[in-house]
């Protein structure tokens, strides 16, 4: 048997540790890289005694060398109370990174994929978002670190392939929610669990009409790796993303409904460049990668609240 030899960055985050694993079960020799700065061991001591997995730690800022076969590029702060604690830090990691990851790609002739974001559409004005819309993004705002850092990101990746030739996959994530989500990464549906979980008030932005599509991790997972196995010719960028769209007030409910839980919805100001809308046009996933999400909202729920249960 071949294994592929398979580079996560960002592989001891809350996506990179599923990835690592389904990876590794499909009979791949995968390399975990993390600088821990949002990343767990936890998320992945339970591979290190597979001697297929091995972990490096290492800052994608900073040029690194080893042969592979594929990259997947998710190294970057996901969540805004990470990537804004140090916003430069953020948009050097999604610009640097993606930057040092496409030379090693580019020296080693290797696949890769970046992990982009469904941010890049902004406070989006079409609605739901289709790969050929340009985003309405404000890039002084308060989440810019992120959403410019990843939409440079892309800019690299498709000048990489363009000059270089450099075998490129770009995805576009919309929230994805599962176990591993860490308690307090400040991502609603992990406060909106933790929060009912201890019976504390559920903390609400604006009047929770801003609607969001929540995706399982699962079929994240399942959806970037049909992306890596595509065509060379479909580079993307690709929507990866659940379509059935929520308002953040029935999140809210759900979730107490679920938990059965006495917590109350308060009610505090929104804030800066929150998008009020966000949906995934997803019909070129179905087309280009016959993928669609198969886990609905409540059984995903239902799992991740499973998981902060047996933390807590």
């Amino acid at each position: 048997m071949i294994r592929k030899k398979i580079l996560v960055t960002g592989g001891a985050g809350f996506v990179g540790s599923h990835l690592c694993e389904r990876l590794l079960n499909e009979g791949n020799e995968v390399y975990c890289m993390d600088n821990f700065f949002t990343g767990q061991k936890q998320n992945i001591i339970h591979l290190m005694g597979d001697p297929f997995f091995e972990l490096i730690r290492h800052d994608v800022v900073n040029p690194y060398l080893i042969e592979v076969d594929e990259v997947y590029n998710l190294a970057c702060p996901a969540s805004p109370i990470h990537y804004q604690h140090n916003p430069i830090k953020t948009i050097k990691t999604s610009v640097m990174g993606a930057i040092n990851m496409l030379g090693l790609a580019k020296r080693v002739d290797a696949k890769i994929l970046q992990a982009s974001t469904s941010e890049v559409y902004g406070d989006p004005d079409v609605h739901p978002q289709p790969e050929g819309y340009w985003g309405n993004v404000n890039p002084m705002g308060e989440r810019s670190c992120y959403d410019e850092g990843k939409r440079a990101a892309e800019t690299l990746f498709r000048d990489y392939h363009k000059q270089n030739g450099v075998k490129i996959k770009i995805v576009r994530i919309f929230n994805t929610y599962g176990p591993g989500m860490h308690p307090n990464d400040g991502r609603v549906v992990s406060n909106f669990i933790m929060q009912a979980l201890r019976n504390e008030d559920i903390t609400i932005y604006g009047e929770g009409n801003q609607t969001r599509s929540f995706q399982y991790v699962d079929d994240l997972v399942e959806g970037m790796i049909r992306m890596m196995a595509s065509k060379d010719s479909f580079i993307g960028p690709v929507n990866i993303g659940n379509p059935d769209e929520f308002t953040i007030m029935e999140l809210a409910k759900k979730v107490i409904e679920l938990t059965n839980s006495k917590s109350k919805i308060i009610y505090q100001t929104l804030p800066s460049d929150d998008p009020m809308k966000r949906r995934p046009d997803i019909q070129l996933a179905k087309d280009e990668l016959n993928w669609t999400p198969s886990i609905k909202l409540e059984e995903g729920l239902l799992k991740t609240i499973a998981f902060f249960e047996s933390h807590m």
